[in-house]
């Protein structure tokens, strides 16, 4: 059936979806742990994206939520096309760059696939 990943470096599962908890689900708190696990488990059934993933110890911007999303698109190399997902994010710039990046390239895929099968 799959897993559900959770990508926040703060929040606990229920403090986000009142209903379940981190039981049902993979947290990951950064970036590298993300990558680390679809490559290890595969592409996940539901990712909860959080964007703001906080910062080093000399304060610099850790990579974010929309670099997660970047690296499924551009680089991971997994259809995207089943992938069900939602953006937990308190920063609304960032939780439409989500969005619409996703919702754009699996688009993009299916009307490939429509174009195939003309």
């Amino acid at each position: 059936m799959g897993y559900k990943l959770f990508l926040d470096d703060v929040r606990d599962v229920s403090m986000v979806y009142k209903d379940q908890s981190d039981s049902d689900y993979i947290v990951v708190r950064s970036y590298k742990e993300f990558v680390e696990c679809i490559k290890m488990r595969g592409l996940p059934s539901f990712v909860s994206f959080d964007n703001d993933l906080g910062q080093d110890e000399l304060g610099m911007l850790l990579p974010d939520g929309y670099d997660a999303v970047k690296w499924l698109v551009f680089k991971s190399g997994l259809d995207l096309r089943k992938l069900n997902y939602r953006i937990h994010s308190a920063n609304p710039i960032a939780s439409v760059q989500i969005d619409s990046l996703l919702k754009n390239y699996i688009a993009h895929l299916r009307k490939i696939d429509q174009s195939t099968d003309d």
